[in-house]
């Protein structure tokens, strides 16, 4: 452990490796350039306005509201086919999505906390957005600048009703992070007991109240919206629950009972630490907790230089994080490989930060792994089902398309036995599915899904071997169990498993009962028939063509005699645009004419 002791002692150069980076804030970093934070750069401003003391609501609103109907027009220019140079692709579309997504993240890192955090919500989101945007949002980096020694010395003293000298032997000035929601300084207790202190941003609630009240109006006018409220999406909803989470992370008082419940947990596992919180030293803004210093747990070589087996790490933290799911119904929701560490003595998982926690209700607990069963036995109307149940798909939507969109799935993709499924994958294709369709999934849904990938994602990494689905079937075993199976083994497991598909196969046996099979499908919409014929496609087609060259037609003299109009009384400007408007779609009306008349010649 020599070795160890001078990789990773406090008193080196690169002391900061050993900290708790990820305690009490979002950052997953290490090293210290990252840590403390970079001062804006001169005359940087517009990019952080959100943090003066004075930033008003109305210049809020704008900000805000400009963001949106910027992203809204650019959406609807990238859905437009002759807007493309050259002619349309689906390439060239994914890579305007691309751009899009990007802009996007460094959109929200401006606006500040408030849009830091629903990117962070969003970026599990799949079944809401295009998949460039979730990929971008779930790089956003939570570092903002830090906020003065002399406003965390204000809100202690007005919180604890003492100041620092007081109440702590010693107190670091320079935080060790700073996120979007506060900061997290070092610092000594009297009684000699080392702890970080998480000292909340000033001014976030004021904050939040203003986003958030612009926000409602926002979420209205998506639900209204022909394309982003299609498919009865329930923005407010949405909203709503985001709201709920929100206002939960700027709680200490409940991230620090949060956090005992977790430790309360966990308390029979000597393999796990969990900070102890120091109440007497907290309140609704303030939060001292143990200072529990680690390896972060995706810090390769800084485990293997301190000696731990990655492979049992691997196992532990996929044991942990199931236990919490699927036993305690009480887990961390934000389950980045940051807010993990371990301990370079012991080897145990030490966990950090328990402002956003998720809890599942036994019942849940249980369709939750029937739905997966379902999954593993290829039973989509099982699954549909499932879902419905979860509260992921609404009962009034119409079940059909779902399930045969997801029976698709389960014949196309999840070929590989139940042990050799990738949780990620199956999370992906579940998304795919769910993207423009009528799902409703709840944030606890989103958040589980995402923890399972991120278990697997950590576990791969610090073993190229490690199989959730091996690590996950003692805790099925427990739940089959526990729903009346009388030996909890792996026969068991497997044989349900078995079970489900042969029901699946037998419908492969003999000629009759594949046209009856076919029947069915007919009956259920599973297969279309269609007659067509060649000249009533080409009549279709062309009989399309003319009613929108109409269209644009009408568009250009609409638009030309308006800018003709503004021309002759004297706005000037306002006639410009009108008229550029109207040569546009011109341009538009002629490449669509030439369209038209080579599918004639062609004819």
């Amino acid at each position: 452990m020599t070795a160890t002791s001078e990789a990773y002692s406090p008193s080196s150069d690169n002391r900061l490796s050993l900290l708790p980076q990820d305690l009490v804030s979002e950052l997953s970093v290490i090293s210290i350039p990252q840590l403390v934070p970079e001062p804006l750069p001169s005359g940087d401003n517009r990019a952080y306005r959100w943090n003066r003391n004075n930033y008003s609501k109305r210049r809020r609103k704008i900000d805000i509201w400009s963001f949106f109907i910027t992203f809204l027009n650019g959406s609807w220019i990238d859905g437009q086919k002759w807007s493309y140079i050259g002619g349309y692709t689906e390439p060239k579309q994914a890579a305007r999505r691309r751009r899009q997504a990007i802009w996007i993240r460094d959109t929200f890192l401006e606006l500040g906390p408030t849009f830091i955090k629903l990117g962070q919500l969003f970026s599990t989101r799949a079944d809401l957005f295009p998949v460039e945007y979730v990929e971008e949002l779930s790089k956003l980096q939570d570092r903002v600048p830090a906020f003065s020694y002399a406003q965390v010395e204000e809100i202690i003293e007005r919180d604890l009703g003492k100041n620092i000298p007081e109440l702590f032997a010693s107190f670091e000035q320079i935080p060790l992070a700073a996120a979007s929601l506060g900061q997290v300084h070092l610092a000594k207790l009297h009684t000699g007991e080392e702890v970080v202190v998480k000292v909340q941003r000033p001014g976030l609630h004021k904050l939040f109240t203003i986003d958030l009240e612009i926000l409602r109006g926002i979420a209205k006018y998506f639900q209204n919206h022909p394309k982003w409220g299609q498919g009865g999406r329930d923005w407010v909803g949405i909203y709503d629950e985001c709201c709920r989470i929100l206002w939960e992370e700027t709680d200490y008082i409940s991230e620090g009972q949060n956090a005992d419940t977790f430790r309360r947990n966990f308390r029979s596992q000597d393999w796990v630490m969990v900070p102890r919180v120091y109440w007497r030293y907290s309140s609704t803004r303030t939060l001292t907790l143990e200072y529990l210093p680690g390896i972060k747990i995706s810090h390769y070589e800084g485990l293997e230089a301190a000696g731990l087996d990655r492979q049992t790490i691997a196992r532990q933290s996929a044991t942990a994080y199931l236990q919490q799911l699927l036993t305690d119904g009480f887990f961390h929701a934000d389950p980045h490989p940051g807010n993990v560490a371990i301990d370079p003595k012991t080897g145990a998982l030490i966990f950090y930060d328990f402002g956003m926690m998720g809890r599942i209700a036994p019942g849940t607990k249980d369709k939750l792994m029937d739905t997966l069963l379902a999954i593993a036995g290829r039973n989509a109307d099982r699954v549909v089902r499932g879902l419905v149940e979860l509260g992921a798909i609404s009962t009034e939507a119409d079940t059909d398309p779902i399930r045969r969109s997801i029976q698709y799935l389960l014949d196309n993709f999840l070929d590989k036995p139940f042990e050799a499924q990738s949780i990620s994958q199956i999370t992906d294709d579940l998304y795919d599915i769910a993207y423009g369709q009528p799902f409703r999934f709840p944030a606890t849904f989103t958040f589980v899904m995402r923890a399972f990938s991120t278990i697997e994602g950590v576990g791969k990494g610090l073993d190229p071997d490690f199989n959730f689905m091996v690590a996950a079937q003692p805790f099925a075993f427990e739940m089959m169990n526990s729903n009346g199976n009388s030996t909890p083994d792996a026969n068991t497991f497997l044989a349900e498993i078995g079970r489900q598909a042969a029901q699946v196969g037998t419908s492969a046996l003999g000629l009759p009962r594949r046209l009856e099979d076919t029947i069915d499908k007919l009956e259920r919409g599973d297969i279309r028939v269609r007659v067509r014929t060649s000249e009533t496609d080409r009549y279709l087609r062309r009989l399309g063509a003319m009613q929108q060259n109409t269209n644009y037609a009408i568009l250009v003299a609409t638009f030309t005699l308006s800018a003709t109009m503004l021309f002759v009384n004297q706005y000037a400007i306002a006639a410009g645009v009108v008229g550029t408007i109207a040569f546009i779609a011109l341009v538009v009306w002629f490449r669509q004419m030439r369209k038209l008349d080579r599918q004639d010649r062609m004819s």
